[in-house]
């Protein structure tokens, strides 16, 4: 495995030469592109230098131990000392297998968030209101920006649906094991004896896509203007503002109807178009190349039942890893670093099971 690393000195040496021209600037995507390639390169050889240091020691303390001229005692410091390296020798290397795992395209893009009420009716609804609630507060947490696409408001304080654009630093690197059914067992407040009722919710995570990865070609779309509905005023359901965008091909339709212009409503809905084709895309191209592995944390699909929120116990369980917590509280409150970095971590894990 370490053979690759021969020549990754010269390739950050010209990296560096990249970076210093000046017409590479004027291309920000490619400039950016390359900025993170002399970033993760670097990283890689800081620790690499540490494994082979440590290597080094190791072999040093070992060879005291076959010196027949030196004292008991310090051997015995060398057996000690040769312990301690094995196991920051152990750690560099999974630091190292870590970082040349295949890193998936989509980890530094801002992401979609959608939240859609299932099984359960109102309390359904009122759910998906708490859920953009826990993502927005752990969106704030994080330095995020939480814009809203589109929503479809209920009377009772719930939604119907609602849309969001998350964008900052590797959005979808921590969202994307979010997409499925998110069950939750509470007592409803119209429920007069007492009974838990058992709700659903889907929300799916799609990473944004920029116009240069999917065009879409304005002949096979079919725009509906109308007027908005919901709670409005200030001219937001008093004009045709609203925007339905039919996909021909695929059938897939977006409506946006938050923003008093039509021409920002047009916009944002094929932001999300976008994003909804290419994540299509994508799933058709893992579908064709192979079946998803029942070790992975899970595929995305919006229909694999992933979490349950039990509020009389005050427990939030993964289904998917066997995690559960008694901290429901806390969790819906934004506090989320519990529920998805175990995830990321019990992905890292079972990929590393594929190069050992």
């Amino acid at each position: 495995m370490f053979d690759k690393f021969a020549d990754l000195e010269d390739k950050i040496s010209q990296l560096e030469g990249r970076l210093s021209d000046p017409e590479l600037v004027t291309n920000q995507k490619e400039f950016r592109k390359v900025v993170k390639e002399h970033a993760h390169l670097t990283k890689l050889n800081t620790i690499y230098s540490s494994f082979r240091q440590v290597q080094q020691e190791i072999e040093e303390s070992k060879a005291l131990l076959h010196d027949e001229d030196e004292d008991l005692e310090l051997k015995e410091l060398a057996r000690a000392e040769i312990e301690e390296l094995e196991t920051k020798e152990k750690k560099l290397d999974e630091e190292i297998k870590l970082i040349l795992l295949p890193r998936d395209p989509n980890d530094e893009k801002n992401t979609f968030l959608e939240i859609r009420a299932g099984t359960g009716g109102d309390e359904a609804a009122l759910f998906v209101g708490d859920l953009f609630r826990m993502y927005s507060r752990f969106a704030e947490s994080m330095g995020w920006r939480v814009e809203t696409i589109s929503s479809s408001p209920l009377g009772i304080g719930g939604f119907k649906e609602i849309i969001a654009l998350i964008s900052g630093d590797k959005v979808y690197s921590k969202l994307k094991f979010e997409s499925g059914v998110h069950r939750v067992q509470r007592v409803p407040e119209t429920e007069t004896q007492g009974r838990v009722h058992t709700s659903a919710v889907t929300v799916a995570i799609l990473p944004e896509a920029d116009e240069v990865e999917l065009n879409i070609d304005m002949n096979e779309l079919k725009i509906d203007v109308f007027r908005s509905s919901g709670p409005g005023g200030q001219s937001v359901n008093t004009t045709d503002s609203a925007i339905r965008i039919t996909h021909l091909p695929t059938g897939l339709v977006v409506i946006c109807q938050d923003e008093k212009s039509q021409h920002k409503n047009k916009a944002k809905a094929l932001t999300v178009l976008r994003a909804r084709l290419l994540d299509q895309m994508e799933k058709e191209h893992h579908d064709k190349i192979s079946q998803d592995r029942k070790s992975q944390v899970g595929s995305g699909d919006r229909s694999e039942r992933i979490r349950t929120y039990n509020f009389p116990q005050g427990r939030m369980t993964d289904h998917r890893i066997n995690l559960t917590l008694y901290k429901l509280e806390a969790i819906v409150s934004g506090k989320l670093e519990e529920v998805i970095f175990p995830l990321i971590a019990h992905d890292q894990a079972e990929k590393l099971k594929e190069i050992q």
